[in-house]
């Protein structure tokens, strides 16, 4: 088995190129398909729907099944151990607490002069689509991460999108996680089809004005397709993590978090990051070890990332190893350093930041309360984590008393002037001339 040990003063040009770019797929060549599935099922509805589901993912599919029903919801429940069900809810609760802890002021002014008033008022968006994907494993985790904040922030119609299994029902763990955070109607379908189906509506799937979660590069094509038609949310794609360590960090821990992103999939990127040799060589020694206790059909995702998206990086010093972290902007950060609170202060770009060697990438995907759905491929620089933001909207208020309006009157009349809008102008003068102001 290969593990990647790179050097980063001595990285290639290419190289530093692929680390940077991680596996994120080139979705342009899928276009064209999510075009084609776009248009069929504007055209088709349920139909279409269907028939992708027979072809994709459960071949005895039928318009019947599109929709879970109420009946569905208790047979996932007595078909789940109590013990999940109650990790559900735990790990529901934490995650509400947080996510109440993000919401704004429904409404704030400020008095900007004697007589101007301006603020904001925050709504909810009116409907919201949640997409929970299943593929390589089913993700009720997926579900708390979206549906949780979506309630929190009062969005009236919230529907949830995920793929079947092959009998054609939803996953039992995301239908119980769906009822624990207040979410009823829930629709057995994925893929590109999901997407297009909330972004046009069929005689089944309503339309929306949202749709935001994690998908395949299928997803994210059809995304990027109907951007415009509907809210497409943050970009997240391939799943990826640093571990940023120092001379401090027992190797045993850093070798074990190195795992977690990897085994995700092949197109997954997990990287240790650190200036101490000592630390790099002994967690390199340590990884096939660990590797060979992980079951084989996640064993061989690990092998592929870590030889080709991952592996061990060192540097010439912590600051060296801070500035690459900026540089790669990851969606997981777990800094392993002796002064990690200094260290934060440092830290610029990633979709999340874990302190210390006791705060592993696992309890905060599950049940820290952090949201995990996070920007991958290097939006982490631009973009946030998913949180109640996603699912609000801010819309400016100001008032002027006739003090303030008078205040003002002058200032905007020059600028219309200057910016050759004559109507601007001419509203404000006609203005005056009508209030009695001269």
């Amino acid at each position: 088995m290969t593990i990647q040990y790179l050097k980063l003063s001595e990285l290639s040009e290419a190289q530093r190129k692929k680390i940077m770019r991680r596996a994120e797929q080139d979705i342009s060549d899928l276009l064209p398909l999510a075009k084609d599935v776009s248009e069929r099922i504007r055209k088709e509805g349920d139909a279409a729907v269907v028939d992708y589901a027979r072809q994709f993912d459960a071949k005895d599919f039928t318009a019947d099944m599109l929709r879970a029903k109420p009946e569905d919801f208790v047979a996932a429940r007595a078909a789940l151990a109590p013990d999940v069900i109650a990790a559900i809810e735990s790990a529901y609760a934490n995650i509400r607490k947080f996510h109440e802890e993000q919401m704004p002021e429904p409404m704030w002014f400020t008095e900007v002069q004697p007589g101007i008033m301006a603020g904001e008022k925050t709504t909810p968006i009116a409907s919201v689509a949640l997409y929970v994907p299943r593929g390589k494993g089913a993700f009720p985790s997926v579900m708390l991460m979206l549906a949780t904040p979506a309630k929190v922030a009062g969005v009236e119609k919230v529907i949830v999108l995920t793929p079947p299994r092959p009998d054609g029902k939803a996953d039992d763990a995301s239908l119980v996680a769906a009822q624990v955070c207040g979410v009823d109607e829930v629709y057995v379908v994925g893929g590109m089809q999901a997407i297009a189906a909330v972004a046009y509506g069929t005689e089944t799937i309503p339309k929306v004005d949202k749709v935001i979660g994690p998908g395949s590069s299928y997803v994210s094509a059809a995304k990027r397709w109907l951007f415009g038609t509907i809210d497409v949310g943050l970009p997240a794609g391939p799943s990826e993590s640093i571990i940023l360590a120092d001379e401090t960090a027992d190797p045993r821990l850093v070798a074990l978090d190195l795992l977690v992103e990897a085994e995700h999939g092949p197109d997954s990127a997990a990287l240790l990051v650190t200036h101490s040799e000592v630390v790099a060589q002994q967690a390199y020694e340590i990884l096939p070890e660990y590797i060979a206790q992980i079951p084989e059909w996640r064993r061989g995702f690990i092998q592929n990332v870590l030889e080709n998206y991952g592996g061990i990086l060192l540097t010439n010093s912590l600051d060296e190893s801070i500035q690459f972290v900026n540089d790669y902007a990851p969606e997981h950060l777990e800094v392993i350093v002796n002064e990690p609170f200094i260290a934060l202060n440092k830290i610029k770009n990633a979709g999340e930041i874990l302190l210390g060697s006791l705060t592993p990438i696992p309890t905060a995907n599950y049940c820290l309360g952090l949201n995990a759905i996070l920007p991958t491929g290097g939006f982490a620089r631009t973009f946030s984590s998913v949180s109640v933001m996603d699912f609000l909207k801010r819309s400016g208020i100001g008032y002027l008393s006739r003090e303030g309006y008078e205040r003002l009157q002058k200032t905007t009349a020059i600028l219309a002037d200057y910016e050759n809008f004559p109507s601007h102008a001419f509203a404000i003068r006609k203005r005056n001339e009508i209030i009695g102001l001269k």
